[in-house]
């Protein structure tokens, strides 16, 4: 999913320092299957000029990437995409994109290590990805909220069934967003920090 067409940031995305008032700062990691849209949401939502580590898709990834859904994709995530998006005066997130491809997995722990929590993307043409990137947040400890992402030829399920087929508690937050859209993505990252910020309220009261 490209993010050339997403909502952009009204004026300039230049600024590269940090807010003025900012207090605190929260490191968030994107993660999800191969196509799923990280890149997008990273592109759309951020301050900063995103930073992309794409590299242009080769015929050595026949049979060995999983490129369902994907036909028109001609760029692929390598290392990670980075950007930032400040929530309050005081609040700043680094947002952190993971490569899709389960040859690039492996930089995986890399990215997940200090941080606060993750927003899983879900293809639902595609759910079957989704167990092992939940299972690698849950081996770490990261805390996360599911965002199915609106792809226009993709099957729509009630949000329930969805939570069923992903075994989801009834704890963890699932939505429906549209990555292309910074308004979307960004409620995505509210609604991640509103669930960390419970978790933290409930950990206090124990």
């Amino acid at each position: 999913m490209d993010f050339k067409g997403s909502d952009t940031v009204p004026g300039p995305r230049t600024e590269d320092q940090l807010p003025h008032t900012a207090q605190a700062a929260a490191k968030i990691v994107i993660v999800g299957g191969f196509g799923v849209g990280k890149t997008t949401m990273v592109g759309s939502v951020s301050e900063i000029r995103p930073l992309t580590t794409e590299e242009t898709m080769t015929q050595a990834g026949i049979g060995v990437d999983d490129n369902y859904g994907s036909a028109t994709k001609t760029a692929t995530t390598v290392a990670m995409d980075f950007g930032r998006i400040k929530i309050t005066d005081q609040l700043v997130l680094y947002l952190f994109g993971t490569p899709g491809q389960e040859r690039f997995w492996f930089l995986w722990n890399g990215l997940f290590e200090g941080a606060l929590g993750a927003v899983v993307l879900v293809d639902t043409r595609r759910l079957e990805v989704s167990f092992d990137v939940m299972g690698r947040l849950e081996e770490r400890g990261v805390p996360f909220v599911v965002a199915v992402n609106s792809f226009p030829d993709a099957p729509r399920y009630p949000l329930e069934d969805l939570r069923t087929a992903l075994d989801l508690s009834k704890d963890v937050p699932i939505m429906e967003c549209d990555v292309r859209r910074r308004a979307s993505s960004r409620d995505v990252l509210m609604t991640l920090m509103r669930f960390l910020h419970s978790l933290a309220m409930t950990r206090s009261l124990t």
